[in-house]
């Protein structure tokens, strides 16, 4: 099973609304590694690695976000970045 490691930025009313726990959550739940922090700028950053297809659905979750969210865009960044081990909530930055 092929691996991908995906860096995106989600953009919309996204903070404020319990998008880092809902990444946080879902990654955990699907097996996902990665991290995800707010930025000043008022969006969301996110690295998502594991399986290809799970990562693909990670992704549309994150299109959708949680109830409260308004997502308009999530603006892939770069892909194969890294090696993590376990799924983190970083520091806004």
């Amino acid at each position: 099973m092929a691996t991908r490691t995906v860096h995106v930025r989600i953009e919309g009313r996204v903070q404020g609304v319990g998008f880092r726990a809902f990444v946080e959550a879902r990654a955990l739940e699907q097996g996902l590694v990665g991290w995800v922090r707010n930025r000043r700028d008022g969006s969301v950053e996110a690295v998502l690695q594991g399986a290809a297809e799970t990562v693909e659905e990670m992704l549309e979750l994150c299109r959708q976000g949680p109830p409260a969210a308004a997502v308009t865009q999530v603006v892939p960044i770069d892909e194969g970045v890294g090696a993590f081990d376990g799924f983190d909530v970083l520091p806004t930055l």
